[in-house]
Protein backbone atom coordinates (compact mmCIF):
# COMPACT_ATOMS: atom_id res chain seq x y z
CA UNK A 1 0.00 0.00 0.00
CA UNK A 2 1.49 3.20 -0.99
CA UNK A 3 1.98 5.90 1.85
CA UNK A 4 -0.74 7.93 0.77
CA UNK A 5 -3.25 5.20 0.92
CA UNK A 6 -1.87 4.05 4.13
CA UNK A 7 -2.19 7.56 5.74
CA UNK A 8 -6.25 7.90 4.47
CA UNK A 9 -7.06 4.36 5.70
CA UNK A 10 -5.87 5.56 9.19
CA UNK A 11 -7.37 8.81 9.55
CA UNK A 12 -10.74 6.93 7.77
CA UNK A 13 -10.14 4.55 10.51
CA UNK A 14 -9.61 6.60 13.35
CA UNK A 15 -12.32 9.15 12.36
CA UNK A 16 -15.04 6.63 12.03
CA UNK A 17 -13.83 5.31 15.44
CA UNK A 18 -14.40 8.30 17.28
CA UNK A 19 -17.59 9.17 15.76
CA UNK A 20 -19.01 5.79 16.70
CA UNK A 21 -17.96 6.46 20.34
CA UNK A 22 -15.78 3.02 20.01
CA UNK A 23 -12.54 4.97 20.16
CA UNK A 24 -10.12 4.68 23.34
CA UNK A 25 -7.67 7.24 24.67
CA UNK A 26 -4.62 5.57 22.88
CA UNK A 27 -7.18 5.37 19.77
CA UNK A 28 -7.64 9.32 20.51
CA UNK A 29 -4.41 10.35 21.16
CA UNK A 30 -2.86 8.84 18.39
CA UNK A 31 -5.22 9.95 15.77
CA UNK A 32 -4.54 13.30 17.54
CA UNK A 33 -0.79 12.76 17.06
CA UNK A 34 -0.99 12.19 13.48
CA UNK A 35 -3.97 15.03 12.79
CA UNK A 36 -1.07 17.20 14.10
CA UNK A 37 2.03 15.75 12.20
CA UNK A 38 -0.20 16.34 8.96
CA UNK A 39 -1.31 19.66 9.89
CA UNK A 40 2.37 20.83 10.43
CA UNK A 41 3.46 19.44 7.00
CA UNK A 42 0.36 20.42 4.93
CA UNK A 43 0.53 23.81 6.16
CA UNK A 44 0.57 25.73 3.09
CA UNK A 45 -2.13 23.30 1.54
CA UNK A 46 -5.33 24.29 2.89
CA UNK A 47 -7.24 22.30 -0.01
CA UNK A 48 -5.56 19.14 1.90
CA UNK A 49 -6.42 20.18 5.30
CA UNK A 50 -10.25 21.17 4.28
CA UNK A 51 -10.23 17.59 3.16
CA UNK A 52 -9.37 15.77 6.18
CA UNK A 53 -11.76 18.02 7.83
CA UNK A 54 -14.59 16.95 5.81
CA UNK A 55 -13.95 13.34 6.20
CA UNK A 56 -13.46 13.18 9.89
CA UNK A 57 -17.50 15.00 9.43
CA UNK A 58 -17.77 11.64 7.40
CA UNK A 59 -15.62 9.45 7.68
CA UNK A 60 -17.82 7.61 4.47
CA UNK A 61 -17.24 9.98 2.22
CA UNK A 62 -14.83 9.61 -1.13
CA UNK A 63 -11.16 9.64 -0.49
CA UNK A 64 -9.72 9.71 -3.43
CA UNK A 65 -8.85 13.93 -3.86
CA UNK A 66 -7.41 13.14 -0.20
CA UNK A 67 -5.01 10.49 -1.80
CA UNK A 68 -4.09 12.76 -4.23
CA UNK A 69 -3.28 15.73 -2.37
CA UNK A 70 -1.27 13.09 0.00
CA UNK A 71 0.78 11.48 -2.69
CA UNK A 72 2.69 15.04 -3.86
CA UNK A 73 6.51 14.58 -2.72
CA UNK A 74 6.94 15.54 0.85
CA UNK A 75 2.96 15.56 1.84
CA UNK A 76 4.13 11.76 3.66
CA UNK A 77 7.21 12.54 5.75
CA UNK A 78 8.84 9.08 8.03
CA UNK A 79 6.66 10.81 11.49
CA UNK A 80 3.57 10.91 9.53
CA UNK A 81 3.98 7.35 8.88
CA UNK A 82 4.93 6.30 12.03
CA UNK A 83 1.83 7.63 13.53
CA UNK A 84 -0.81 6.27 10.88
CA UNK A 85 0.91 2.43 11.39
CA UNK A 86 0.58 3.55 15.34
CA UNK A 87 -3.20 4.14 14.57
CA UNK A 88 -3.97 0.85 12.46
CA UNK A 89 -1.86 -1.20 15.05
CA UNK A 90 -4.38 0.09 17.57
CA UNK A 91 -7.16 -0.15 15.61
CA UNK A 92 -6.42 -3.48 13.85
CA UNK A 93 -9.36 -5.23 14.24
CA UNK A 94 -11.89 -2.26 13.48
CA UNK A 95 -9.49 -1.47 10.82
CA UNK A 96 -10.28 -4.66 8.62
CA UNK A 97 -13.90 -3.74 9.12
CA UNK A 98 -14.49 -0.11 8.17
CA UNK A 99 -11.83 -0.72 5.00
CA UNK A 100 -13.50 -3.78 3.91
CA UNK A 101 -15.80 -2.06 1.35
CA UNK A 102 -13.18 0.28 0.27
CA UNK A 103 -11.58 -1.63 -2.36
CA UNK A 104 -11.75 -0.87 -6.15
CA UNK A 105 -11.17 -4.42 -8.05
CA UNK A 106 -12.93 -3.06 -11.24
CA UNK A 107 -9.81 -3.56 -13.75
CA UNK A 108 -8.18 -6.53 -11.29
CA UNK A 109 -8.05 -9.74 -12.29
CA UNK A 110 -7.30 -13.12 -10.34
CA UNK A 111 -7.74 -11.07 -6.94
CA UNK A 112 -8.35 -12.70 -3.34
CA UNK A 113 -9.56 -10.80 -0.65
CA UNK A 114 -9.29 -12.08 2.77
CA UNK A 115 -6.41 -14.22 5.30
CA UNK A 116 -5.65 -17.59 5.45
CA UNK A 117 -6.53 -18.43 2.00
CA UNK A 118 -4.70 -19.87 -0.86
CA UNK A 119 -5.35 -19.04 -4.68
CA UNK A 120 -4.02 -20.58 -7.82
CA UNK A 121 -4.52 -18.60 -10.89
CA UNK A 122 -4.19 -19.75 -14.78
CA UNK A 123 -4.37 -16.78 -17.26
CA UNK A 124 -4.60 -17.74 -21.25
Amino acid sequence: MDPATLVVQALVTGAAAGLSGAASAAVTDSYRALREALSNRLSGRPGALEQISALERRPGAPVEGLVRELGVPGAVDTEVMEHARRLLGLLAPAAAHFSAGRIDLGHAKGVQVGNGTIQNNTFH
